[in-house]
């Protein structure tokens, strides 16, 4: 099923927020990557902090996750479900003053978290590190984002809701739930508040946030994205529109179980753990059907990809979608993760969701929007997308596998035994051992960071530079 024609809307879409959005999504991606290699630096030499606390990994660390999940991952997330809601329901934004507030109110949130975590004011817990003055008005944007988007569906024209917004709206109310129970605090003071949780349970309440976070935060968002700009850049239509249903359906009843298979050999009970592997395995068909349904999108378009850089970006975004969600699956079973656990190998796991899934699904989906929202008719240089393309590839196959090669290693050698039953390895040997892994990231790392610089100057010049408007009917008709 195809997107309603667009050349037949005579509304007047509010693309101001998306453009505001779009271009915040660019300079916190610079940020949050900036920081990832900083903190790779750091494990490769470790005296360059100079005994500032402000420049501790410990500080540093918590700020990198949250500026690439929540500010570079977030603002791409809003400003394409801004753009594709508008689009795919024929109607502006509603509440456009209400949509104003959910950008400024992030920026804020995000300036705040970089404010406050180099200082050490923390919750300590993954992904939710935030302390309550900023969790309230995380809530508030967050309810905001809600009332404007699904606003935008109730004033829909067309009666069908396109299976993207489908996905964004499952992203929107998931993460709202699972923030306002993971965050649940008793404030002791403006800076400082502990969780209403407690030992175990306060564990697993944290890991179902945790993963879910990853579910529909950095799955099923992005995954909206992928529904709407692929078959946009392919120029063809969803490969079967009732698999992208089916995929939908399974994932949001699947996803949220999985959190448990972080908790392997604690205090969690046994049956809650097993559940949770369980879960994650069951897990691995919606996601490789969503794979599939992307990935097969470009039949008959596949000569595309040897001139179109932002389609590759989109299609090799789906492969390591494709691989990420087949390994975590793997890694949940216990007797994997028991050689896998606290080694560098969750490290490679997590950033090839995360540098080869969400990082380059969102940097192919503003390839496209981009001249889109500044009425140009291509981004500056097609060359760069390509230099682009390469360096975010490489960086991330050196990245990962890096941390693969380091993970095994390390896990294989905490678990060696002499026959006496001592240890055959210390710690600091299994570190020595990984020394050429860890020079290897700060490379791929290196090499990503490059590629998002190299975007912005594209996208910089596409904006202001020396590439002519297009005609004024066909402007019209993409908006």
């Amino acid at each position: 099923m195809r997107e309603v024609s667009a050349p037949s809307v005579s509304a007047s879409y509010n693309l101001r927020v998306v453009k505001q959005f779009a271009i915040m999504t660019v300079v916190w991606g610079i940020v949050g990557m900036l920081v990832g290699v900083v903190l790779a630096a750091q494990l490769v030499w470790p005296e360059m902090t100079l005994d500032i606390p402000w420049l501790h990994f410990g500080r540093l660390r918590p700020l990198h996750t949250n500026a690439v999940i929540f500010a570079f991952g977030g603002c791409a997330l809003f400003s394409t479900s801004y753009y594709i809601v508008q689009r795919t329901c024929q109607t502006a934004l509603f509440a456009p003053g209400l949509a104003a507030f959910t950008f400024w109110g992030w920026q804020v949130v995000i300036v705040a978290a970089a404010i406050t975590l180099p200082l050490g004011l923390t919750t300590s817990k993954e992904y939710a590190e935030l302390e309550w003055p900023i969790d309230i008005l995380i809530t508030l944007v967050w309810l905001s984002y809600a009332v404007v988007f699904f606003g935008t569906i109730a004033q829909r024209k067309p009666q069908h809701i396109y299976v993207a917004n489908w996905f964004f709206g499952a992203f929107i109310l998931a993460v709202a739930m699972l923030h306002v129970v993971n965050s649940a605090a008793v404030p002791v003071s403006w800076f400082k508040s502990y969780s209403v949780y407690a030992g175990t349970i306060d564990a697993m309440v944290q890991w179902w946030y945790g993963h879910n976070a990853v579910g529909f935060f950095l799955t099923a968002g992005f995954l909206g994205m992928m529904y709407y700009f692929v078959p946009k850049q392919a120029e063809r239509p969803v490969y079967s529109y009732r698999l992208s249903i089916v995929h939908f359906w399974a994932l949001v009843a699947v996803y949220i179980w999985a959190g448990p298979h972080h908790l392997h050999y604690s205090a969690l009970p046994d049956w809650a753990q097993s559940l949770g592997m369980v879960m994650s395995l069951i897990l691995l068909a919606p996601s490789w059907g969503g794979m599939i349904n992307g990935i097969m999108t470009l039949s008959g378009a596949w000569e595309k990809l040897r001139t179109d850089p932002t389609l590759r970006f989109l299609v090799v975004s789906l492969s390591f979608y494709g691989m990420s969600t087949f390994e975590g699956p793997m890694m949940s079973i216990k007797t994997v993760n028991a050689l896998s656990h606290a080694t560098d190998w969750t490290i490679g796991h997590v950033h090839s969701g995360a540098l080869g899934w969400v990082a380059m699904i969102s940097i192919g989906s503003l390839y496209h929007l981009i001249p889109i929202l500044y009425d140009k008719p291509k981004m500056y240089s097609i060359k760069l997308i390509n230099a682009h393309f390469w360096l975010a590839t490489m960086g991330t196959v050196l990245y990962i596998a890096s941390m693969w090669v380091n993970g095994i290693a390390q896990g294989l050698m905490w678990r060696a035994f002499n026959a006496d039953g001592t240890l055959t390895y210390t710690f600091a040997e299994s570190i020595e051992a990984s020394m050429p892994g860890y020079y290897v990231r700060l490379l791929g790392g290196g090499l990503f960071f490059l590629g998002m610089i190299v975007m912005a100057f594209n996208v910089w010049r596409t904006c202001v530079g020396d590439v002519p408007a297009r005609a004024p009917k066909v402007a019209a008709a993409e908006r």
